[in-house]
């Protein structure tokens, strides 16, 4: 988290050219997709008397895909090289956009008290101070002012940001075979079920049929990332913030697990 994780995300905005951004209805498809099954979820958690915290872990969990380990490799394979500029675009949406909304939420939820403006500023001395914001923001800076990473720093950032998915998944297996961890079994499956269906059926129909994207590849990509299984990031958060990680792990395996069909099915009606 202080390490791997934000020389990846350095690495991701430091490459990325401003102008391959100017792609609004990519954008708006696979964003609003992620963005309603996450906030579907936030608001039926905290009806259910979850903590903000929690609630915004579980809202991550039901709508990030694992776009940058699993879904540049696969749409590579299966699309192409004309599909890695979307690939990226929805990494960025997800492990930079929607990532910081969910620090924000859990900074907010951890620092209530009685007065808003201690409480507001204690929230922005927390968010300044998390690499997983800043850091993205000083790569989106340098890739803007037109500077480039020097060689020796570039190999630095790849060996760090290439730790980032292994370390979590370590962790995720080590706290998989902790004994006595409580597993909600039925939150889990209905996590599941949003990540692996809902949000690319609804991804499919804001693509193909409210935003019509004009290259049929680009919907037919932002369908196949949103129905890949939930990332590590949400359990990466779970341990950073010290919250109950029973139901993401169960998320993350199962999702994974079930994917292998849910995917091929996906691949094999786009293709």
């Amino acid at each position: 988290m202080y390490l791997a994780l934000p020389a990846l995300l350095f690495d991701i905005m430091a490459k990325m050219p401003w102008r391959m951004l100017d792609q609004p209805a990519f954008i708006a498809a696979f964003g609003i997709g992620a963005a309603v099954i996450f906030l579907l979820t936030l608001v039926v958690r905290l009806m259910q008397a979850r903590h903000l915290a929690d609630a915004s872990i579980d809202g991550l969990n039901a709508a990030y895909p694992n776009t940058g380990f699993v879904g540049l490799p696969l749409c590579l394979l299966a699309f192409g090289k004309e599909s890695l500029a979307p690939a990226l675009i929805a990494t960025i949406v997800t492990v930079c956009v929607l990532f910081a909304v969910v620090i924000v939420l859990i900074e907010v939820g951890l620092q209530t008290g009685k007065h808003i403006a201690a409480t507001l500023g204690r929230v922005a001395k927390s968010l300044v101070k998390n690499p997983l914001l800043i850091v993205p923001l000083a790569g989106a800076s340098l890739s803007g002012s037109g500077a480039h990473v020097p060689e020796g720093a570039e190999a630095l950032l790849k060996l760090l940001g290439g730790a980032a998915s292994p370390c979590a998944l370590v962790a995720l297996g080590l706290f998989l075979g902790a004994k006595g961890e409580a597993r909600d079994i039925r939150t889990t499956g209905v996590l599941v079920g949003l990540k692996l269906l809902a949000q690319p059926l609804l991804t499919w129909w804001l693509a193909f049929h409210l935003f019509g994207l004009p290259p049929p590849l680009w919907s037919k990509t932002a369908v196949i990332l949103s129905a890949l299984p939930t990332g590590t990031g949400p359990f990466m958060l779970a341990e950073f913030y010290r919250r109950e990680g029973g139901v993401t792990s169960g998320t993350i395996l199962f999702s994974t697990m079930l994917s292998l069909v849910t995917v091929t099915l996906c691949l094999t009606v786009m293709l």
